[in-house]
């Protein structure tokens, strides 16, 4: 049976984007702003996801901006989507994550990616994969950070502290098959980046819920499903919002990355028929228009899916525009459309 848009969960995902002319400062108290207002509009979790070397994302400190929006929220789960493992040293991991539930009791999320999150020369400069296994170690990673997140027992020479024996959530993220298959093995909550890779959704959910075993933290699978949507007041004018994240993705072809451009009227005169086919593959599986539009769009989705929630990005670059785009999906959500 087909489940209903307000039958489920709804989510935030947020890079913290430095507009053009901004500066991080001001991403940090938009995505604040932004997160309050989810709370009150009845989003379950806000999560910030970690980039690296990427001067319009500001998230790269994760952990830090988690406690910055946690401190300044009450109820919304808030978390990372995701920590790339391989950029870190699990016990690191544990103690950030376990000195934030230890502020904030019962409202942190830890979703792992196994990408860098990063260029080849970043990656070294994190001093993580110099070795050059591209994320291979990734379940070997995985499963250190579960054992120092386990009770301590008595002897243990390394300990998490905190961390240790706390109850943090742990979710798999991915945009292809790798962890999907982990993640359903594992019986672990899984998280897939349709927001762009669209064309590998419906694949790698299918291999997550055919390999899913059930674990000590989930009886049954439990997928989330990341998606762009852009809502405004009309089609016309949530086409224009869009424009500046394909500018942003554009310029990530072209390797000039920047911070994020204002939008514009139309595309037509800036990319190439072969580049925005190169954008469109990415980004070609976003909702973006009018209330009813996105409605339409949200409820194809979840139909096609099956998601058992959905955590919503929106690279905007008013944050005002922003705001409203997100408050449209709750009112829809609320079935207020």
């Amino acid at each position: 049976m087909t489940k209903r848009l307000s039958e489920i969960p709804i989510s935030v995902l947020d890079l913290s984007p430095v507009i053009k002319g901004g500066c991080p400062a001001d991403s940090f108290r938009n995505s604040l702003s932004l997160a309050q207002h989810a709370e009150k509009w009845g989003y379950h979790r806000f999560w910030l996801a970690e980039h690296h070397n990427m001067r319009g994302i500001a998230s790269a400190a994760t952990s830090v901006v988690i406690g910055y929006v946690a401190g300044g929220t009450s109820t919304i789960r808030v978390g990372a989507g995701g920590i790339m493992l391989p950029n870190h040293a699990p016990l690191q991991i544990a103690e950030q994550f376990g000195t934030l539930e230890s502020l904030y009791p019962g409202r942190i999320d830890l979703g792992l990616g196994r990408a860098q999150g990063s260029d080849r020369a970043t990656a070294n400069a994190l001093r993580r994969t110099l070795n050059g296994n591209d994320g291979d170690d990734f379940p070997e990673l995985l499963e250190e950070l579960r054992f120092f997140f386990n009770q301590p027992v008595e002897n243990q020479r390394v300990q998490a502290v905190p961390g240790g024996g706390l109850d943090v959530p742990i979710w798999l993220l991915g945009s292809s098959d790798f962890s999907a298959r982990l993640a359903g093995q594992l019986g672990l909550p899984f998280s897939f980046a349709a927001h762009f890779s669209p064309q590998n959704t419906l694949p790698a959910l299918a291999i997550y819920r055919r390999n899913f075993q059930p674990s000590d933290v989930l009886e049954k699978p439990y997928a989330m499903v990341a998606l762009n949507v852009f809502g405004a007041e009309t089609d016309k004018e949530a086409e224009r919002l869009a424009t500046s994240q394909h500018q942003s993705f554009l310029n990530l072809i072209r390797g000039t990355p920047g911070q994020i451009p204002p939008p514009v009227n139309s595309m037509d005169e800036i990319w190439t028929p072969r580049e925005k086919l190169m954008v469109q593959q990415r980004l070609g599986g976003s909702v973006i228009g009018s209330p009813e539009t996105v409605k339409k769009g949200l409820e194809k989705f979840l139909a096609e899916t099956e998601a058992d929630e959905l955590i919503i990005n929106a690279m905007i670059y008013d944050h005002l525009a922003r705001l409203r785009s997100y408050e449209i999906i709750a009112d829809i959500w609320k079935n207020q459309y």
